[in-house]
């Protein structure tokens, strides 16, 4: 039986994949700060460990075959774009990145997945946010719009500089906006569709919900099921990337907050407030992974989205029944 380790197995992609890969028969190690939030990992073996200390993932790494590197120090919005936390993102990351290839080399692992970013593309390709160009050979001249977006990219040439120069397999793949049930939804980490999902849910019909800047900005959110489909197709083939896994169904903030409302059955108003944005506008190009893979999405946004509202909304009642102490 194949013996895998998923690091980042904690966090919402991370313990998808590791439901997939026991679903499929392998043996999975996860690894990470903390158990998953919203359910028990269907791992094997869970070790709650830090990933920057490479005595750890000396021990972690042994008798592995495959490893999936999906650890990163990250967030929505409203954590990578203020520059606030541009020092830890970049540290913590990098250390992951090198302790696990350096101590996965080492340990014979045949293969290696790292999940890098659509935040790699050049901001000066993203100001239009009708029109943005992230076909892959686009990264260069390189200019991401965060550090969090540099990190990544220099991640990804560490990889591929151990795959030329040591032989490690590897393959690299660039998500864009991935969503669905179990992931951060609250506390200032969570991404657009899990924010506005929440304030909706908190939301009477009187009331208005808050969007950063002016909500013309424009993205593309992938379910997380079609996330992990493509995780494990891209590992049984040989192309090494980097490619975009992705949506290329592009939707306005202002776009995605209304279809939110209306599978909510809610009328509010929108309130543009100052705010951390990114660039003006990001799409996946699939046409690589088209190609190469033979993917594409197998839902429409607006069904991941309605599976996506359901379970923020249930989060949220859960929440509001909780008694809440009063000091004496």
């Amino acid at each position: 039986m194949k013996r895998i380790l998923v690091c980042g197995a904690g966090g919402f992609i991370g313990s998808h994949l590791v439901r997939r890969l026991k679903a499929e028969g392998f043996w999975v190690r996860g690894v990470d700060l903390k158990h998953p939030e919203f359910s028990a990992s269907a791992a094997d073996e869970f070790v709650v460990g830090d990933l920057r200390e490479p005595g750890l993932v000396h021990e972690v790494v042994k008798d592995i075959e495959e490893v999936y590197q999906l650890a990163a120090d990250m967030g929505g919005a409203g954590y990578i774009f203020t520059g606030e936390h541009d020092a830890d993102v970049m540290h913590n990351s990098a250390t992951i990145n090198l302790n696990t290839l350096e101590c996965g080399r080492q340990a014979g692992v045949r293969k290696f997945f790292y999940s890098s970013s659509a935040c790699i593309y050049p901001e000066y390709n993203q100001r239009d946010p009708k029109n943005p160009r992230c076909s892959e050979e686009s990264a260069y001249p390189a200019a991401p719009d965060s550090e969090y977006g540099w990190e990544k990219l220099f991640s990804e040439r560490l990889y591929l500089a151990y795959h030329r120069n040591w032989g490690v397999d590897v393959r690299v793949a660039r998500f864009h906006n991935i969503f669905g049930p179990e992931g951060t939804w609250t506390g200032g980490r969570e991404k657009a569709p899990a924010a506005l999902c929440r304030k909706i849910a908190e939301a009477s019909d009187s009331r208005e919900v808050e969007i950063w800047g002016d909500g013309l900005q424009t993205r593309s959110f992938l379910y997380i099921d079609g996330c992990v489909e493509a995780i494990r197709r891209l590992m049984a083939s040989d192309f090494t990337g980097p490619v975009n896994v992705g949506s290329e169904e592009m939707i306005s903030i202002n776009g995605l907050a209304r279809l939110i409302m209306d599978i909510a059955g809610k009328n509010l108003g929108i309130r543009h407030i100052p705010g951390p944005l990114g660039v003006r506008g990001r799409n996946s190009d699939n046409q690589l992974i088209r190609e190469r893979l033979g993917w594409a999405p197998d839902r429409p946004l607006r069904e991941g989205l309605e599976k996506t509202y359901d379970w923020v909304a249930a989060q949220v009642a859960a929440s509001r029944a909780i008694p809440v102490a009063i000091a004496s």
